[in-house]
């Protein structure tokens, strides 16, 4: 109990309002003797009270009602505070502030569910803050209310959401609130418990009002193993992250249900700032995607798991995870063999297609890319040599593993002899034979019109100064474009090996890396940036490319300085939009991309050119020929064939660009075409202002002439409705997010061939979602455009932005969900609730008669029928005929669709709010109406147009 000490008394008053409060409300004996010394030593309380009034009033309290009262009258009154009564009086009402009065937590409670009822927020967080105040343990009050009230355990805002976050607020203002050691450990014992129910939200405000990092680690540890071993997996990883448990973990004890739930993203959360953990999960990754190991042995442990997904767990899916996992944290792909191995196999497969079945690739070049590929790792060593076998026969295979240079030791017997046949002849023939096939080559595809020695390769700072007085003088026509090594899938984003620039006379050929690596070395690394900003950014200088935003994507990843370069783009011509204009426009002239020239046996499996080739036969006449297209351009000396196929690529745009320029008409083109193609990227005022007073010169210095307009902008907008897709089986979450969305989608099945998504996108029009390697063979089978490249290491709902973006597909709120997620069905019929509870207890009534007479029989759905009036995208949006749950409701539907009511709860029949349920008419599934519109609109937040719509949402039963 604290004693007064009359030797401090003649400074006490001094003090701040709260502390001199504190101390007189501490004990009725300090209060005694301190009021008796306060009268001997006649302190003038009023100087005291002149202080402390404003913090008083500020608590806005009935209690002080008499102190203020009091101290209305006058100076007068305030000198008689120095009387023990008026000393009393100010103690009263100051101990009011700071003497717990004991409130019962579940009285607050009550009172704040009315406030939070009639949404009173504002008064709502006021009491809140004064019911804390007047708390005896503010602490032990917040779980008492949080055990009596559930209304937290959901998502979304809550009432103890609202609490939780008041308080933890109001702490910081009240660090008097803090705990004993052994009372926070009591409340951190019961706040641990209710943890596992909480939502997301509530974790951190918990966490930190309860100083859980300060828990002992043991207690925390045992608390998260309970909730594993009590199958709550989601959980107790989530409190680990939270809680920074990891290190003390098994990462794969931890993750191996997790990613048997398909929750991949949880699982990199749970390693993302711990190196050693990262590494361990990758190596188990790679452990389970060793061909030789059976990953059906991983589930066992697991029986009964809740959400279990097992087309989600298997080798594709995880090495999809390894090669995220690796690109996100930087890691060394050398850690996963397994993973390396196995993706260094697909390219090879498709190396081999692209060289004996397509007939694509030179033999230099897919030489290249096998010897790049196998190096001297001995496994892949021993798949090349059964892929020869395959394509070959031992005379050939046998001259191939020689080119490759295979170890003789890894070849069969078969091979090995033939090897030692070989003759100087034959190699002699095989020239021969590729001279002539490079001649007949020429009269088939386009040829650059100019001399080989006005092509120039560019690999040290002089040469590139001479460059630069040429290319950047004003107007200037420059063809540009970039070329990089393959990555077959491989980690990390493409670095630009080559930069093509083609004048009217001549062509540059820089090589990056080797300038890149001279600048740094000479401490200017900033300068070939500059250059290429120069050049981009220079209103007076024309540059056409082809698909330039991946260039310069490329570019970036390449230099960082160029990482904004888009953005700092002026008069810049893009030819692939011409292209979509020849494509798809309404006076397309659809050209057959085939070469007629070219037999079936000498070009393979007939492919129709595609991109910039098919838009240079389309208007210059003939194709490029692409067989360098997939070289690796990062090995020096470049051959000849590379060198002239760089100079043909970024040549050709410069004669694509005059050819249009000087007869648009002819190619169902507007007469406006140069202004209308040259882009304003800048977003200054000024530079816009110049852009269009800059005449774009045609590449033979002329002007062409026409009616200013705005460039040619991205596709129409569709809605999703309009918008059909088909998604290669790597894709499948991709493809279950835009159904979400409204979108017309198909899903090839796990065991399905890649070609078969080629066939149905014929058969039905639909474009084609898919990534990788699969990209390459798909986009040829189907018209340009056609075919998409999705980033395979994005989450569903970036890949989905990415796909919505490209084709301008406008996503409204009355497209979410307007498909049925399990057969992609648009057409629904609406049933009223008392219609379907005559349909449920139809159903439980024909199961128990069905038990009865078939023991362990399941139970049975019931059948409605279908009506004419039903209409599509019912749900939630779609329009129905009122009564169409009266029709003939013991029937079928069409094509004998089942209505799956068993699935119903009983509960949800008895919502009053309630009215109508929506029944699939392909599946039977049936959905109505929930009570979660605000979060399923929170997840779809980033693809919704703006729209007036504000029905709600269905629930999936």
């Amino acid at each position: 109990m604290a004693v007064f000490q009359p030797a401090l008394a003649s400074s006490w008053w001094q003090q701040d309002p709260p502390d001199i409060a504190q101390q007189l409300t501490s004990s009725p004996s300090f209060l005694g003797d301190g009021l008796s010394v306060y009268v001997e030593l006649s302190i003038p309380l009023a100087a005291f009270w002149q202080k402390g009034v404003a913090w008083i009033e500020e608590k806005q309290s009935p209690s002080y009602s008499g102190v203020l009262q009091h101290l209305s009258v006058g100076e007068d009154s305030r000198r008689q505070l120095s009387h023990v009564g008026g000393c009393r009086l100010v103690q009263a009402a100051l101990g009011e502030i700071l003497q717990p009065s004991g409130q019962d937590p579940l009285l607050l409670l009550k009172t704040l569910q009315l406030l939070w009822t009639k949404q009173e927020l504002g008064k709502l967080k006021e009491e809140i803050r004064r019911g804390f105040a007047r708390l005896e343990d503010p602490l032990a009050g917040l779980l008492a209310m949080l055990e009596s009230s559930g209304d937290w355990k959901g998502k979304g805002h809550s009432l103890g959401y609202c609490i939780t976050t008041e308080l933890q607020l109001w702490i910081k203002t009240h660090p008097a609130v803090a705990q004993s050691a052994t009372k926070l450990k009591k409340l951190q014992a019961r706040v641990l418990g209710m943890l596992s129910q909480c939502p997301a939200n509530l974790l951190d405000p918990l966490i930190s009002i309860y100083q859980l990092h300060t828990a002992d680690r043991n207690c925390l540890l045992e608390h998260v193993s309970h909730l594993y071993l009590q199958g709550n997996y989601k959980e107790a990883a989530i409190l680990s992250i939270k809680l920074k448990l990891q290190p003390d973990q098994d990462v794969e004890k931890m993750c191996t249900p997790l990613l048997l739930q398909d929750k991949a993203n949880l699982v990199e959360d749970y390693v993302a700032e711990y190196p050693e953990l990262q590494s361990k999960l990758l190596q188990t990754l790679d452990k389970w995607c060793d061909p030789s190991f059976n990953i059906r042995d991983i589930p066992r442990p697991y029986q009964g798991l809740s959400r279990y997904k097992p087309e989600k767990f298997n080798r594709r899916v995880l090495s999809k995870l390894v090669f995220r996992l690796l690109e996100r944290f930087s890691i060394d792909p050398a850690l996963c063999p397994n993973v390396i191995n196995q993706r260094h196999l697909r390219t090879l497969n498709y190396l081999f297609y692209k060289r004996f079945v397509e007939k694509t690739m030179t033999e230099e070049n897919w030489a290249d890319h096998i010897q790049s590929t196998v190096g001297e790792n001995r496994w892949l060593q021993g798949q090349l040599v059964q892929s020869l076998l395959r394509h070959c026969d031992a005379r050939g295979a046998a001259r191939w593993a020689q080119h490759c240079q295979v170890p003789p030791e890894m070849l069969p017997r078969a091979m090995a002899e033939e090897l030692q046949k070989l003759h100087i002849q034959d190699r002699v023939e095989e020239a021969t034979k590729a001279d002539n096939y490079e001649a007949s080559k020429k009269k088939d595809y386009y040829q650059i019109p100019i001399s080989r020695e006005n092509i120039h390769f560019l690999q040290t700072w002089e040469e590139t100064l001479q460059c630069w007085e040429k290319v950047l003088q004003p107007g200037q026509v420059v063809g540009v474009d970039m070329e990089w090594k393959p990555s077959f899938g491989m980690v990390g984003k493409p670095r630009v090996a080559l930069l093509q620039l083609a004048l009217k006379d001549e062509v540059f050929l820089l090589d990056l890396p080797q300038l890149l690596k001279q600048a740094e070395a000479e401490g200017e690394k900033e300068k070939l940036p500059h250059f290429i900003q120069m050049l981009y950014s220079d209103t007076a200088i024309t540059k056409l490319g082809y698909g330039m935003s991946g260039d310069l994507s490329s570019l970036a990843a390449t230099c960082s300085l160029l990482k904004d370069m888009e953005k700092q783009m002026q008069g810049v011509v893009d030819l692939l939009a011409v292209d979509k204009q020849l494509q798809w426009g309404k006076n397309s002239r659809k050209v057959d991309g085939l070469s007629p020239e070219h037999s079936h046996e000498e070009r393979g499996v007939r492919q129709p050119e595609k991109g910039l080739s098919l838009l240079v036969q389309h208007v210059l006449g003939k194709p490029l020929d692409k067989t360098e297209q997939l070289s690796n351009w990062e090995k020096r000396p470049l051959r000849e064939e590379q060198i002239l196929y760089a100079a043909s690529d970024a040549y050709c745009l410069l004669e694509i660009y005059e050819r249009l320029c000087k007869d648009p008409g002819s190619f169902g083109l507007g007469s406006d075409l140069t202004d209308s193609l040259v882009e304003k990227q800048s977003k200054k005022p000024r530079a816009k202002k110049q852009l269009n007073k800059q005449e774009a010169p045609s590449p033979s210095g002329q002007e062409c002439q026409g009616p200013r307009t705005e460039p040619s902008g991205p596709p129409a907008p569709i809605s999703p409705r309009e918008f059909s897709v088909i998604c290669d089986n790597m894709l499948q979450g991709l493809g279950r997010y835009l159904r979400c969305l409204g979108v017309d989608v198909r899903l090839l099945d796990n065991e399905d061939d890649h070609r078969k998504a080629a066939e149905i996108a014929r058969q039905e029009g639909r474009v084609i979602l898919t990534s990788g390697l699969p990209y390459q063979t798909l986009r040829s089978q189907v018209g340009e455009g056609r075919c998409f490249s999705v980033n395979c290491s994005k989450k569903a709902k970036e890949q989905a932005l990415q796909v919505l973006k490209h084709f301008n597909v406008q996503v409204s709120l009355s497209d979410i969900f307007s498909r049925c997620q399990v057969c992609n069905c648009n057409k629904y019929l609406k049933v009223s609730r008392e219609r379907m509870r005559q349909l449920v207890e139809g159903s439980r009534q024909t199961s128990r008669e069905h038990s009865a007479g078939c023991p362990g029989s399941q139970s049975c759905d019931v059948t409605v029928p279908v009506c004419d009036a039903a209409q599509p995208g019912c749900v939630p949006h779609g329009q129905q005929a009122e009564g169409v749950e009266q029709c003939r409701a013991a029937k079928v539907l069409a094509g004998d669709t089942v209505l799956q009511v068993a699935a119903i709860p009983p509960r949800v029949l008895d919502r009053a709010e309630l009215t109508n349920f929506y029944c699939c008419t392909c599946c039977g599934k049936v959905f109505w109406e929930g009570s979660h519109f605000g979060r399923v609109i929170s997840q779809f937040q980033d693809v919704l147009v703006a729209t007036e719509d504000t029905q709600s949402v269905y629930e999936l039963s």
